[in-house]
């Protein structure tokens, strides 16, 4: 902060006093509305056939470490817990990072401990397969084709295992929702899942299906911070392109001076 200058505090305070601002008015009972995507309203019903169909789920979160992207991840794990529970259908979480491991498991416990059916959770339902890649992919194909899986979530960070994961849960026919923040992998997720959530979308999901306050007015406040950026984004170019213009004319008008003859008046 020593270094910074007082055009950069002033951006940090207005980009961060947003965000405390929402907080506190979501803890004190302000609701913001979020709008629906579908990818996340059909996470619910993907569920729903798997158990009707009587066949497990399995929850990915790919190659992401413990980071604010994991987090977001356990939100939505933790929903798809709650509504996996009620319904008594069987949860798989094959995980890579052992780091992760522990926080996926407590997030679990405490999803089953929240419906009532915490002697219906299993330790076994988490699953270190193996924080190399592939091998991960491989282990995680084998889940998915052993426990005949109705309804996969593909959620975080993927990298080249990404089509893997996604073509086991096609072999079984299985309902596929995915979201990542790698943007090079969109487009096989798109190609091979039912529905695909892009970019920042995965934190919206996580907001708005936990309703956590934290989460929403994170996402409120990104939200006028964006709009803020554009706009400046705009007087920015608005105010170069006159720049540009005043620069062109006052050129036009020294190069018509010195192109005129002496003694031409």
């Amino acid at each position: 902060m020593e270094h910074s200058t007082p055009g950069i505090i002033l951006l940090i305070i207005a980009f961060i006093g947003p965000l405390f601002y929402y907080v506190r008015k979501v803890r004190n009972g302000k609701t913001y509305e979020m709008r629906m995507i579908r990818g996340i309203e059909e996470i619910e019903n993907a569920i729903g056939r798997s158990a009707e169909e009587g066949r497990g789920i399995a929850f990915s979160t790919g190659m992401t470490d413990v980071s604010p992207l994991l987090f977001a991840c356990l939100g939505i794990l933790s929903f798809v817990a709650e509504k996996a529970s009620k319904l008594r259908s069987k949860l798989i979480v094959p995980v890579r990072d052992p780091e992760a491991l522990a926080l996926i498991d407590s997030t679990l416990q405490q999803s089953y401990q929240k419906t009532g059916m915490s002697s219906r959770y299993d330790s076994s339902q988490v699953r270190y397969l193996s924080s190399e890649q592939l091998a991960y992919a491989s282990g995680y194909q084998g889940i998915v084709h052993r426990e005949n899986i109705g309804a996969t979530f593909l959620f975080g960070s993927f990298a080249a295992e990404s089509l893997i994961l996604a073509e086991a849960g096609q072999q079984v026919n299985a309902v596929q929702i995915a979201g990542t923040i790698s943007n090079e992998q969109i487009p096989f997720f798109i190609t091979s899942c039912d529905y695909t959530l892009l970019g920042e979308e995965l934190y919206a999901a996580s907001a708005y299906l936990t309703k956590d306050p934290t989460q929403i007015a994170s996402i409120r406040s990104q939200d006028i911070a964006k709009l803020a950026l554009l706009i400046l984004i705009i007087v920015g170019v608005v105010l170069a392109s006159l720049e540009s213009l005043n620069f062109d004319v006052k050129s036009s008008i020294i190069q018509s001076t010195i192109e005129k003859p002496w003694g031409e008046s």
